[in-house]
């Protein structure tokens, strides 16, 4: 093979499949991708093992991604009900799954996922090697832990996250720090108990030439886990999360140099007012890295609807410059999802990416938007439904209170085609409150200025 990894190609100038792939997804001059990935802003995660991937881009210059959180648990070990909702994830429009399983046969798990497939696929090898070695936390060495690494890339897994920035220096920080959340990152968590326990460097930071050989070998993508991520607004931006991020920024440049890609993952609860900072400070530490966010929720006083809460930060931390959006079910904080809960999840979160991408430009975001406004003028609900985020659920509603009478809302039909092919002027006399009854002529049609335009609010927007 002529190139190692995705980004090791645009270096060279080698286009290769999945760059094709990419930029005809996204209506972008492929010469013009091939520089973004070369430079590190735009990542294509695909192992060489993933056989039957459907490649997809992720960086702030293209449509924003979501990501699916799934897996077995102590929980929860039925491999056919996460399979479900792994299934029903990628046909609802989710471009990654996580592979969060920590319980029960991983690997079947994960091999089944990178053989079938065709969505991103990424895992947490730290949960996995609890699992994998059954054995106490603080008696796992080093090399154990890399191997789990290599043990997932040879499975076929693109991305991985993995908790290189607490080592023993932003350790130090966060104990300072007297966090009222502390550490609420699972991966981190464990990582920073081992190193309590063994009084060893974090071994993800002291031997990350060779994690770094291992993602170069399989092109693997790393996603550098944010250990230190909030886990309330009342720690939001605090000295661990931006000291973290200063040691992701010097990790990043060093996987660049072995060409290997790279993505930043951030923070988790955050105030609205201070989104945009934390993504411009991403984006300047880490030389404009894809950024991965999970929400970031807005408050956290709203469990039972924390898919909202993450939908408010994701549109607007994916508005500037958040790349990667991992989607939040109304279950946070509260249980495990069920596949309800994964649905109402992946339809936020596509919201929340679909706004931001209509506010950044992204080519042909808004025209989703416009085949919608167009069946709504004529009244076409079929045309609607199929342009709906959730078919189903707009085809459910309009079938639950539908009109009485069938014939008013045909007439209703005829009079939106009149009024979407007339030009309303003045509806309203100057200084009063009522319509202008002036007649008028136009395109065949008598029109009532006021009285039209009053219509024509009440037929265009009301069912």
């Amino acid at each position: 093979m002529e190139y190692t990894t995705q980004m090791d190609a645009a270096r060279k100038g080698i286009i290769t499949k999945e760059m094709e792939c990419v930029a005809a997804k996204e209506h972008m001059d492929i010469n013009e991708l091939v520089k973004l990935v070369a430079c590190g802003q735009v990542i294509i995660p695909a192992n060489k093992n993933h056989k039957c991937l459907d490649p997809n881009g992720i960086g702030s210059m293209l449509r924003t991604k979501i990501n699916v959180n799934l897996g077995t648990s102590r929980d929860c070990v039925d491999l056919d009900m996460e399979l479900d909702k792994v299934n029903n994830a990628v046909k609802m429009g989710a471009e990654a799954i996580m592979d969060l399983s920590s319980f029960g046969d991983t690997q079947k798990f994960r091999r089944k996922l990178t053989t079938e497939c065709p969505a991103i696929i990424g895992t947490v090898p730290i949960y996995d090697a609890v699992v994998y070695y059954h054995k106490a936390l603080k008696e796992i060495t080093a090399k154990e832990w890399l191997d789990i690494v290599r043990m997932h890339a040879e499975d076929g897994v693109d991305f991985m996250t993995i908790h290189c920035g607490i080592n023993k220096a932003t350790a130090k920080k966060f104990r300072a720090d007297k966090r009222l959340m502390n550490i609420v990152s699972r991966g981190g968590s464990i990582i920073y108990a081992w190193m309590e326990m063994t009084g060893n460097e974090n071994p993800f930071f002291e031997y990350y030439d060779e994690v770094l050989d291992i993602c170069r070998e399989y092109d693997v993508t790393m996603s550098l886990g944010d250990a230190c991520r909030p886990g309330c607004i009342m720690d939001a931006s605090d000295i661990s999360q931006i000291e973290e991020l200063v040691t992701l920024g010097e990790l990043t440049r060093r996987a660049w140099e072995k060409d290997v890609q790279v993505m930043i993952e951030g923070p988790g609860h955050m105030p609205i007012n201070q989104i945009q900072a934390n993504m411009e400070i991403q984006k300047t530490i880490c030389k404009g890295a894809p950024f991965y966010v999970l929400g970031p929720l807005v408050t956290d006083i709203a469990p039972g609807y924390d898919h909202i809460t993450s939908a408010i930060g994701g549109a607007i931390a994916a508005t500037y410059g958040a790349s990667f959006l991992c989607y939040v079910t109304p279950a946070e904080h509260l249980r495990l999802p069920d596949l309800n809960d994964v649905k109402e999840g992946i339809i936020a979160a596509r919201i929340a990416a679909h706004a931001a991408d209509i506010a950044k430009g992204v080519p042909g975001a808004i025209d989703w938007d416009l085949k919608m406004d167009k069946a709504r003028r004529v009244l076409d609900w079929n045309a609607q439904f199929d342009a709906a985020i959730d078919p189903e659920k707009a085809r459910r509603y309009r079938q639950e209170a539908k009109p009485e009478k069938e014939d008013i809302e045909q007439n209703d039909k005829k009079h939106a085609g009149i009024l979407c092919r007339q030009e309303i002027h003045a509806p309203l006399e100057p200084g009063r409150g009522g319509p202008h009854k002036k007649r008028r002529r136009h395109k065949g049609h008598d029109s009532i200025h006021g009285e039209t335009a009053l219509k024509a609010g009440k037929v265009g927007h009301t069912a």
